[in-house]
């Protein structure tokens, strides 16, 4: 008499794997839009939350352990481009143009990131810290002290990096044409 198999249990490894890909799921394209925020390059930004994503699987009991693993994620993508940039730069391009601005083809994809395209503009023209804290603060709605600390800086340098950067934005964004009604209501 054959009988049924008990069921298998689930080995730690394999828990691991599926909490990592919940968390995969749930939170790439999140990174992923900050990420592309930040680098400006569609490709790029994508490499960048690919290798980010590796290193958080590599040291996944540790990432998951953390009160905010998407500003982990975030971070590390951040910081592999800034690593990537300084190798970058130091090479020489034998055709004298410059590969390090993105292409518009590159920059296309950002249109389907959810994010108007006046926003993602604006966005773009603020420093890169202003931009970072922006993202992680805004679109991750990750608290001051949580994004102090993946950005390496002081709580009060991120309330003074939003301040400054949402005062950009709400200029930038502006309609430039005011009607003969609103010219009037201006003092």
């Amino acid at each position: 008499m054959q009988g049924k198999r008990p069921p298998r249990r689930v080995t730690g490894v394999q828990q691991d794997q599926r909490d990592f890909a919940e968390f995969y799921a749930a939170t790439r394209d999140d990174c992923l839009r900050v990420v592309l925020l930040t680098a400006g390059d569609r490709l790029l930004a994508e490499d960048l939350i690919a290798e980010a994503y590796t290193r958080a699987w590599l040291s996944w009991r540790k990432v998951r352990a953390l009160d905010q693993p998407r500003a982990w994620v975030v971070r590390t993508a951040l910081n592999t481009r800034i690593s990537w940039w300084r190798r970058r730069r130091r090479e020489v391009g034998l055709d004298g143009q410059d590969h390090d601005r993105a292409s518009p083809a590159s920059q296309d994809g950002i249109s389907g990131s959810g994010l108007d395209t006046d926003l993602v503009a604006a966005l773009r023209r603020l420093p890169v810290r202003q931009r970072e804290v922006v993202a992680l603060r805004l679109l991750l709605d990750l608290d001051t002290a949580t994004t102090a600390e993946a950005l390496g800086m002081a709580d009060g340098t991120v309330a003074s990096h939003l301040h400054r950067a949402l005062a950009a934005l709400r200029r930038d964004l502006r309609p430039a044409v005011l009607t003969a009604d609103d010219q009037e209501l201006t003092p």
